[in-house]
């Protein structure tokens, strides 16, 4: 499979639901994708947020997107990293994501924008006819 496939099901489906971990306990919330392509998948958040101190501490995580009928899934695991020295590509979220601006956020160094990206990992799809194969479904490495 190509992995153009897996950036455009998360560029059509931005919902998403993010796991990290906190010590020993798994945590996730609801999010919605910036955007997707193929550098990996980009996401923005508070800095104060505890999911961004979660992933701070340990970048690995897993995301699932899913179409709105449920009937495909798509799962992405791999390793965070932040973008805390791109001023353009900060720049760019304040003007494509412009609630951030809600929050006080109107300047790219502003220290409150989170911008982080899933940049390696490992991606498949799922649907209900996998049930039983979940093991054997190809997975596409990035």
């Amino acid at each position: 499979m190509d992995f153009k496939e897996y950036v455009d099901f998360a560029n059509e489906n931005r919902a998403c639901y993010l796991a990290t971990a906190e010590g020993s306990q798994p945590r996730v919330r609801a999010l919605r994708m910036w955007f997707a392509d193929e550098t990996g998948f980009y996401f923005q958040a508070q800095s104060v947020k505890a999911m961004c101190r979660q992933l701070r501490k340990n970048p690995r995580v897993e995301v699932c997107f899913n179409t709105k009928d449920k009937k495909k899934v798509m799962r992405v695991s791999g390793k965070v990293r932040f973008i805390d020295d791109d001023m353009e590509l900060r720049a760019r979220c304040i003007k494509e994501r412009p609630f951030v601006k809600d929050f006080g956020i109107t300047k790219p160094d502003n220290p409150l924008l989170a911008v982080f990206h899933i940049y390696t990992g490992e991606a498949y799809f799922w649907t209900g006819a996998d049930s039983m194969k979940e093991d054997r479904i190809p997975r596409v490495k990035f």
